[in-house]
């Protein structure tokens, strides 16, 4: 165990909030913006099919015309409640497809735009491991001065294999480079995986979760694996192809991950979430974030044990 984990109380483990309350004197929030970009698996540039698991419509709302970057982050804005909007501020969140994927000079436009806002403080941007320019992390290294970035890398595996079986597109390979390009230059740099994809056990979750630990990042948006319509693995799961995770089984390996990942890692997320649950085809659980939140603290002080009890 780590000399500075002893004292950490049982049930811990290192929320997003938390992380916040250590940088900044006021509440964080995220704002999503639709930046009309596409992705190199979609476009075909790499492929027209896209990742086997994706349908964007299900994890990222936005409108079909959702405005300019400054009328969405408005309209977010004003739909909080005045207690809402006090003493908070925003990350202007770029969510949807791939949004580093672009004429460097389109995407600087883009990122000022959200900058210019005088609520918002940073961006957190979401892309892939190979979609990731020196130009662009050096536009992101010069807002980094003073502004509060994220760069947000679909991982989702560290097994080449599984990779190549959900069409990913890119290799563990392209995401250690990513990071190497990223480190040291003041941007944060968050990991998304995906629990439970097809051909994996447990065996292959905890090696993605050392290759993590190995990785130089800080921190991890942690996805269990939902079938959503309008994708290839709606197909592949209609034919019995693999299963996914109960909800019981899914606390259990979710609580063994939180076991053996880095205490230094901000766990972003613990689960999916669907914009409309009618794209949901499994699995149906009833419980939600907040309630799995409580489980997993409560399975770890059962457990007398916390993130990073056996990290090395």
């Amino acid at each position: 165990m780590v000399q500075e984990m002893i004292d950490k109380p049982f049930g811990w483990h290192y929320r997003l909030s938390e992380f916040f309350e250590k940088h900044f004197p006021f509440r964080i929030r995220k704002i999503p913006v639709h930046a009309g970009l596409d992705c190199p698996n979609r476009d075909g540039t790499l492929s027209a099919l896209g990742c086997n698991f994706c349908y964007n419509p299900s994890f990222s709302p936005f409108l079909a015309s959702p405005g300019s970057i400054q009328e969405q982050i408005r309209a977010s804005y004003e739909r909080l409640s005045p207690k809402g909007r006090e003493n908070t501020r925003f990350l202007a969140y770029f969510q949807s497809y791939t949004n580093t994927y672009g004429k460097t000079n389109l995407l600087q436009k883009m990122y000022r735009e959200a900058l210019s806002s005088d609520q918002v403080i940073g961006l957190s941007i979401s892309t892939r491991p190979d979609c990731i320019s020196d130009e662009v992390l050096d536009i992101l290294e010069e807002y980094a001065e003073d502004k509060h970035i994220w760069l947000e890398y679909g991982l989702q595996s560290a097994h080449d294999q599984t990779l190549l079986r959900i069409n990913r597109g890119h290799t563990a390979a392209h995401f250690s480079d990513a990071v190497e390009r990223t480190k040291n230059r003041g941007i944060f740099i968050c990991a998304h995986v995906i629990l439970g994809l097809p051909g994996e056990g447990m065996e292959e979750i905890m090696e993605t979760v050392r290759f993590l630990n190995a990785s130089q990042i800080d921190g991890v948006k942690i996805h269990h694996l939902q079938v959503i319509k309008n994708t290839t693995m709606a197909e592949e799961y209609s034919q019995n192809k693999f299963k996914v995770f109960s909800y019981e089984e899914y606390l259990e390996i979710l609580v063994n991950v939180l076991e053996l990942i880095s205490p230094h890692l901000v766990i972003h997320r613990l689960m999916s979430e669907v914009t409309d649950p009618k794209l949901l085809i499994a699995p149906h659980w009833k419980q939600g974030k907040a309630q799995l939140h409580q489980e997993v603290e409560k399975l770890l002080k059962r457990r007398s044990t916390f993130q990073g009890v056996r990290y090395r």
